[in-house]
């Protein structure tokens, strides 16, 4: 099997995982009372559920195979993918809150696969490089770090869709980030144990990944899926991707002629990622509502 083909499968069994965690914590976190946020957000609450462990240890197997498939291929390759996910969401969504699936997101889950496809297929994403360059993540510090701390602070002063809609962004933001500096580990995990505890990137990796989940579930508590679920799963693609595409240098192997094609098929997934992503947060919320 080639490589390729290798990480494409990966990368859809990440999508899976994600699909089934990410709607697991979405509604435990939707039922915790504003009166048990503790100092790091409403995790401090969710680690005492066993299901939300159970969507947590999922979500943890489906990191490990994007982490597979980012060893094998690129950030525009690996990306895009896992934003298939939502198909797997919607079903399990409708699934879980008693309802049939209408054939408007059935429209937007074919839209959504076939615009994956011609990235793929007609983009033909090519790797660059295994990880980034001291410089380049300086600036990713000097931009990034500023853009994440306004959407924290604007979200601490706003309630509701407001609220939800910046966390969504500075998690999926964060997330990007994380998909950048996973790629870099694991390529420093083929030199050795020594080479990935003494490079700056695994301990960076910890971190951001620590505070973009907990963003992620402040997200998610905050009331409206609705607002948070589709800014998350736009973000962390599109951060990821720029990031390959400007630091580690991948590209699209396609000529002019079918830019035109290209960008609307981006154009068509960011649409039907965003309509499938309210589906799913729809599902996702019809349980009790939390105490406020």
């Amino acid at each position: 099997m080639s490589h390729t083909f290798l990480a494409v499968l990966f990368a859809i069994g990440a999508a899976v995982c994600i699909a089934i965690g990410t709607v697991v914590r979405q509604r435990t976190a939707a039922v915790v009372p504003d009166d048990s946020i503790g100092a790091l957000g409403p995790i401090t609450t969710l680690v005492h559920s066993p299901i939300w462990w159970l969507g947590t240890i999922v979500g943890m197997v489906g990191y490990a195979l994007q982490a597979a498939a980012l060893g094998l291929g690129s950030l525009l390759l690996v990306q895009p993918l896992l934003v298939l996910s939502l198909l797997f969401a919607l079903p399990l969504g409708a699934r879980f809150s008693g309802r049939t699936i209408s054939a408007r997101e059935w429209l937007w889950a074919a839209a959504l696969t076939t615009s994956v496809a011609v990235l793929i297929i007609v983009g033909d994403p090519r790797p660059g490089q295994p990880r980034a360059e001291t410089h380049h993540w300086v600036m990713i510090t000097l931009i990034g770090l500023p853009f994440v701390a306004l959407c924290l602070f604007g979200a601490h002063r706003r309630t509701g869709s407001a609220r939800a809609l910046l966390l969504g962004i500075a998690g999926g933001s964060l997330f990007g980030v994380a998909a950048v500096l996973t790629k870099g580990v694991v390529h420093l995990v083929t030199l050795g144990p020594s080479a990935v505890l003494t490079s700056f990137e695994f301990y960076a990796l910890v971190a951001v990944a620590a505070v973009a989940t907990s963003v992620q579930q402040s997200a998610f508590q905050a009331g409206d899926l609705q607002a948070s679920l589709p800014a998350t799963t736009i973000m962390e693609p599109v951060i990821a991707s720029l990031l390959g595409f400007v630091v580690l240098g991948e590209y699209l192997d396609a000529d002019r002629k079918v830019a035109a094609v290209l960008a609307l098929a981006v154009v068509a997934m960011v649409a039907a990622t965003v309509a499938l992503a309210r589906n799913a947060a729809d599902s996702a919320v019809s349980v009790p509502q939390k105490v406020r």
